[in-house]
């Protein structure tokens, strides 16, 4: 990892931006997108809500960055508490009110806050393999490689932690891979040289090679073979990447877009222009970018309508000073 740098703030935020640029159109089809593109931060539309706002994505993912600043680690339990408390009293929310929240998330709060269980929560069927575990991961993500940087945590580990937290809303092993090939390629982005495209292969090499490892996860591993060679990926034209809400197509997105630019901006525009579920293929993809780029790499437009802005930018100032190799998880 490159010294001086706040890889929460520059990650974390990077969610943020993605979640708020891609707000105002979510839903709408790539056609009627087409006909008025985004080019930059703007306001009310799908949820009539002011410039710079964020949903769902930015607030699960801020709440799993708090929990584990305050816990100096990995809590599960305490994560899904704080889940609890985004969606019943509005907290890590730009205004104190939750919105735009996916199906099998609030299922799995619900279920959750019926019976505290936090292994039994999350939906298990095919039909369960929403983004909303992708789209909150990178603060496990990120905690894991900073472990990892001090020696302190095995990929075995960092891989169970990311299944864990995933499984707490989304607990079948499609979504769960895909929160695991995320971690590689967080991983990638802030330790490996060469361009982007080669990190992100180096990513992608890493986590097919620890998945072929399980012979039980080949079948579901076998739902992301589009993106094993990346090059071949990359040479795909617009209209074959699909960004639903489908954790598949959410992570492919998020990697296209990241192939096809060459700065942050760049990046989150051409993912939000896909359409369909914008905010968070924004979010996937805004994670990496703000790896990649960093922070100052970020247009200062964009930043400064960003709601509460300051707020966020001391959680992850914070971050930086709680958060010690330990290797443990708290349970």
């Amino acid at each position: 990892m490159r010294k001086n740098r706040n890889i929460w703030l520059d990650g974390v935020m990077g969610v943020i931006v993605g979640d708020a640029l891609g707000c105002p159109v979510q839903f709408r089809s790539r056609g009627e997108i087409g006909a008025d593109p985004v080019t930059g931060m703007r306001g009310h539309g799908t949820y009539d809500m002011p410039v710079g706002t964020w949903t769902d994505d930015g607030s699960m993912t801020l709440a799993s960055m708090d929990s584990i600043r305050e816990n100096a680690g990995i809590n599960p339990e305490n994560i899904m508490y704080r889940f609890v408390c985004w969606l019943t009293m509005g907290e890590y929310t730009p205004f104190g009110e939750s919105f735009d929240i996916g199906n099998g998330t609030l299922m799995a709060i619900k279920k959750y806050i019926r019976h505290p269980n936090i292994s039994t929560c999350g939906g298990t069927g095919a039909r369960d393999n929403g983004n909303g575990s992708l789209m909150r991961i990178l603060p496990v993500c990120l905690y894991c490689c900073e472990q990892q940087a001090a020696g302190a945590m095995s990929d075995e580990e960092a891989v169970r932690y990311i299944h864990l937290l995933s499984g707490l809303t989304h607990n079948h092993m499609r979504a769960k891979i895909a929160c695991g090939l995320y971690f590689f390629l967080t991983r990638a982005v802030l330790r490996k040289e060469g361009t982007l495209a080669e990190k992100l292969q180096q990513g992608i090499d890493d986590g097919f090679a620890f998945y072929e490892r399980q012979n039980s996860m080949e079948r579901e591993l076998g739902f992301y073979r589009r993106l094993r060679d990346l090059a071949q990926f990359a040479s795909l034209e617009r209209n074959a990447i699909r960004s639903s809400g489908y954790v598949v197509d959410s992570l492919e997105a998020a990697v296209w877009c990241l192939l096809q630019t060459d700065t942050f901006r760049d990046a989150l525009l051409t993912a939000v222009n896909l359409g369909e579920d914008t905010d968070t293929v924004g979010a996937i993809c805004g994670g990496l970018a703000g790896l990649q780029y960093g922070y100052t790499g970020m247009p200062e437009e964009w930043l400064s309508v960003i709601q509460r802005r300051e707020w966020i930018e001391e959680l992850c100032q914070g971050m930086a000073k709680e958060t010690a190799p330990t290797g443990k998880m708290k349970c």
